[in-house]
């Protein structure tokens, strides 16, 4: 700890900047003496070299006697300093280095030091609630006014930022620390002060009204965030955080503040706040639709509740539930109802998967599907995702690190499945689901496993007398108890029976147990068990009652691959309007054959979906089949195709034959829906590929191709490899020219992504010829602009340069305006990168009026980004902002988040050479923030280029 403060010598920058002792402020001379006394504090202990003083001081337009200033400001200093030392113990001197100009004293002497030395002790381990409050207390004691007061300049003003966003956090630890452990009332004047500091400080705001509504002052705090709202939407136009929303939602509801209850003991933590990816877009929420009417699990839900109790305070990094037990017995209803009724001891979201391990079609969703599903719910861009399983696995629990999630692993196949899955972080939890009990886990990961056996008669009678009402089943004890025998005890057999059951409540149980009885009668076993022959005399007993039109689309949903489908493709298999399929759907899932997991989304249970299977090989010619699968592919190849169009503006999109009536193909109105489209349906578009008919091996190549950039885009290259490969297979067979063609460039592509560039090339090289063959302009552009970005990617510009050439030279035979702007742009791109500026920018002005032409809002904001730097480097400053900013706001529209923090860097530096410092900040301030929002690592180009700025 630090001595009295009358036997030291301090410097004071949290406020005016001044020497300190005895107990007195010493005035350290003019504004410019006091930055050059600021400038060698903040480095105190290290040598200071001139020039950077220099620079600290006057910029990087230091005027020609700017060194012998700083030799006399320092001879001043130093005699000051020296005068104060005479009866202090802690003296402070200013000596000359070899390195420059040395402040040797303590750091605890300098009070930026000293604030950040007691906010580290108060985040320290082991630290309690009320030392922290202490040493915050003490550490925004220490702040006088605003940092560096009075003194200009770049370098000021960039320190002055940065401090006062410690400052800023440290108030809200410290109002937190308060709020849960000391007086409430206490931290409302200085919170308010500090808001109106910082208006657009939601932490701030969330404290602030968590203390005015534990005192009792809820109007106030529901006036706070009338005001923040206000200014969030006046200065950045957006809304609230989800945090502040709920915090304002739960005073509206006259909920007691969180900081006030006193939870169960399963649901006490001290959480850090959620990292920015997570602050800054919707929490996941992720679980399949609740269960109506569950029951009949009491025992298995205090089970769970007793694990998850049993965890609070341990060290692990995850608790682990493997929930087993055969198909049918209810694992994903208890594991979903279990989720769900413990959300708010996991507040920062919920995750789920359906791994469809044991799916009759054998279509296992592989870790890498499902990680990557994870981090797009998490909010990470598509541009920032890692190649690799084992990079992305990292990435995914480091952002899971400090939050409390719940994470559901629904129908698993083994553990090697799930592993990779498993979050590392102290806090979340781990529920999986399999038909095997996945004792591996128990051994390795330290899990729980819970058996889920058939219900007992006694909760199979529950579970009816829930949904069909205590007194018609007390009425018909018999009926009953033969209905629950025909059951099994299997939730989704009782769930079948009660839907019907209950859409007739005048018809008695005892007929309906009869003709059960019946249908038992007239069906062997699936699979030779006593269990499975009494669930499909169910199932057949349910199905014999739903309409011809119902029963057939039932039938013929089986030909569906999965993993759901919409309103659209259902029509399309049964060759009927979608208005017309919209009341079928609801008989199936009325009478609990089908669900509708989320709106507007159906997927069939396992046991149903082969038996479906079963009827549909029986009851449908190989003729009415094929005709479904037909108009199936016919829907989503020609719907992918008018999606493609519009997310990658071209003339000549991928040939195809015409839809089949009936397939109901969809044509999009904007990019916004197409892209919507996309991103829905692509898991099913990609088990099309996966699960490839005979006879459809045209529908299977041209997918791909239509697919191709989307996958690109948003980075499932794994995926596209995959793709690739079938869509090669199915152009072979079928010996198309063109579809090898477009397979061998999807290949390339993905191996080009996937950091492989030989491999790349040699497809890129065999699509080249290929599309020659077939004499394509349209693909021989497209590869030709692959191969001048890898080319440029490896150091080689004159090949890029090249390729770009030849890309233009094709995209014009092929009459693709966007196509001509992108090659115009990346030509111009190499040429500046080659010292050649001014051609760079008559090329990409071209090719700005070719993509507005076009209507390409991508390529637009490409090109004006490469016109800022073209600007910059000619020394057109102004020019370059203009470009620059126009870039940043396009790449916002379209969503590049990652492109445009890039883009706001480049903004900055043109603002700084043009001698806007303020505006510079200003928008490095907004890139950090991305940054932020992104998740992006220390070690990420951006933020180490921001850091260089001295912005973090």
């Amino acid at each position: 700890m630090r001595g009295e403060a009358h036997a030291m010598v301090d410097v004071q920058l949290l406020g005016p900047v001044e020497l300190s002792a005895e107990g007195r402020a010493l005035e350290v001379g003019p504004p410019q003496r006091r930055t050059v006394m600021a400038a060698l504090a903040v480095d105190v202990g290290r040598p200071v070299a001139v020039d950077v003083v220099i620079e600290r001081v006057w910029g990087p337009h230091a005027p020609d006697g700017a060194r012998g200033a700083v030799h006399a400001h320092v001879a001043r200093i130093r005699r000051m300093c020296e005068q104060a030392a005479e009866s202090a113990q802690e003296p402070l001197l200013l000596v000359r280095r070899s390195g420059g100009y040395l402040l040797e004293a303590r750091q605890d002497q300098v009070d930026v030091y000293r604030f950040r030395q007691l906010v580290d002790q108060a985040r320290a381990a082991g630290s309690t609630e009320p030392s922290r409050a202490v040493l915050l207390r003490e550490a925004l004691d220490l702040w006088r006014g605003e940092p560096l007061s009075g003194l200009n300049g770049e370098w000021a003003a960039r320190m002055r930022e940065a401090w006062r966003r410690q400052h800023q956090d440290a108030a809200v630890g410290w109002a937190r620390a308060e709020l849960r452990h000391g007086d409430p009332a206490a931290v409302i004047g200085p919170l308010t002060g500090l808001l109106g500091e910082y208006p657009l400080a939601e932490p701030l705001a969330e404290a602030l009204m968590r203390a005015l509504h534990e005192t009792g002052r809820s109007a106030e705090a529901l006036d706070c965030y009338a005001a923040v709202r206000k200014h969030l939407a006046e200065e950045l136009g957006t809304d609230t955080g989800p945090a502040l929303r709920q915090l304002h939602q739960s005073i509206l509801r006259g909920h007691r503040s969180e900081s006030s209850q006193h939870p169960e003991p399963a649901t006490v933590s001290h959480r850090p706040e959620p990292p920015a990816v997570l602050r800054q877009t919707e929490l996941p929420a992720q679980l399949p639709m609740a269960i109506r009417g569950f029951t009949g699990r009491d025992g298995e839900l205090a089970r769970l509740a007793a694990i998850l109790a049993s965890a609070e305070g341990e060290s692990a990094a995850v608790v682990i539930s493997a929930v087993s037990g055969m198909a049918g017995v209810g694992k994903t209803a208890l594991a979903v109802h279990w989720a769900r009724r413990v959300e708010s001891v996991f507040p920062d979201g919920q995750l789920y998967v359906n791994l469809r391990g044991f799916d009759p079609q054998g279509s296992v969703v592989q870790p890498t599907e499902a990680v990557r599903g994870f981090l797009d719910a998490l909010g990470v861009r598509p541009e920032r995702v890692p190649p690799g399983l084992e990079a992305q696995v990292g990435l995914y629990r480091s952002l899971l690190a400090g939050r409390r999630m719940m994470v559901v692993l629904d129908n698993a196949r083994d553990e090697e499945q799930v592993r990779p899955l498993l979050p590392g972080a102290v806090g979340c939890m781990a529920l999986v689901t399999s038909r095997n009990r996945l004792t591996g886990l128990a051994a390795t990961e330290g899990a729980h496993l819970l058996a889920v056996d058939p219900l007992t008669p006694a909760a199979a009678r529950a579970v009816l007398a829930e949904r069909l009402g205590a007194g018609r089943v007390a009425a018909e004890p018999a009926a009953v108890a033969d209905v629950v025998t025909w059951c099994a005890g299997l939730p989704l057999a009782l769930a079948v029976v009660s839907a019907r059951a209950a859409a007739q409540p005048h018809r008695p149980l005892g007929t309906l147990a009869d003709e059960l009885r019946e249908a038992g009668g007239r069906l062997d076993a699936l699979d030779g068990g006593e269990e499975s022959s009494q669930v499909r005399a169910v199932f057949s007993w349910s199905y014999s009652a739903l309409s011809s039109a119902a029963a057939r689309l039932f039938r013929l949903l089986a030909l569906h691959p999965g993993p759901d489908l919409d309103q659209r493709a259902a029509a399309a298999l049964a060759g009927v309007p979608p208005e017309r399929v919209r009341p079928l759907l609801a008989e199936l899932t009325g009478g609990h054959l089908l669900v509708e997991h989320v709106p507007g989304r159906y997927a069939f249970h396992d046991l149903l979906r082969v038996y479906a299977a079963e009827l549909v090989t029986t009851y449908d010619d190989q003729w009415e089949r094929r005709s479904a699968l037909h108009r199936m592919m016919d829907h989503y190849l020609h719907s992918a195709r008018a999606a493609d169009v519009l997310v990658t503006p071209q003339p000549n999109p991928v040939e195809a034959p015409a839809p089949r009536p009936g397939a109901n193909a969809i044509e999009f109105e904007d990019y916004g829906r197409a892209l919507a489209w996309l991103a829905a349906e692509h898991p099913v578009l990609l088990e099309i590929v996966r699960q490839p008919q005979p006879g459809f091996d045209g529908q299977v190549w041209r997918l791909v191709t239509v697919l191709t950039t989307f996958l690109d885009r948003h980075g499932y290259w794994q995926a596209l490899l995959t793709a690739g490969h079938q869509a090669l297979v199915a152009a072979e067979r079928e010996g198309s020219l063109a579809g090898r063609a477009g397979a061998h460039r999807g290949l390339g592509l993905a191996l080009d992504r996937l950091k492989c560039p030989e491999p790349a090339r040699e497809h890129y090289l065999r699509a080249l010829e290929l599309f020659v063959a077939v004499g394509s302009d349209a693909g021989q552009a497209r590869t030709h602009q692959h191969l001048s970005r890898m080319s440029g990617a490896q150091g080689n510009s004159g090949l890029a340069l090249e390729h770009a050439y030849l890309s233009l030279e094709h995209y014009r035979a092929a009459g693709d305006r966007a196509g001509q702007a992108a090659a115009l742009n990346h030509i111009g791109w190499r040429q500046a990168h080659l010292g050649d500026h001014l051609r760079a920018l008559g090329h990409c002005e071209q090719a700005l009026e070719l993509a507005r032409a076009a209507g390409d809002v991508d390529g637009q904001a490409h090109i004006s980004d490469s016109l800022g730097y073209i600007h910059h480097q000619l020394g057109g400053y102004q020019q370059a902002v203009d470009r620059y900013r126009q870039a940043a706001q396009l790449f916002h529209a379209t969503g590049e988040r990652h492109s445009e923090a890039a883009c706001l860097i480049c903004l900055g530096d043109s603002h700084r050479s043009a001698g806007q410092s303020d505006a510079a900040h200003e928008v490095w301030a907004r890139a950090l923030a991305l940054t932020a929002e992104l998740g992006l690592p220390a070690d990420d180009p951006l933020r180490i280029a921001l850091r260089d700025r001295n912005v973090s």
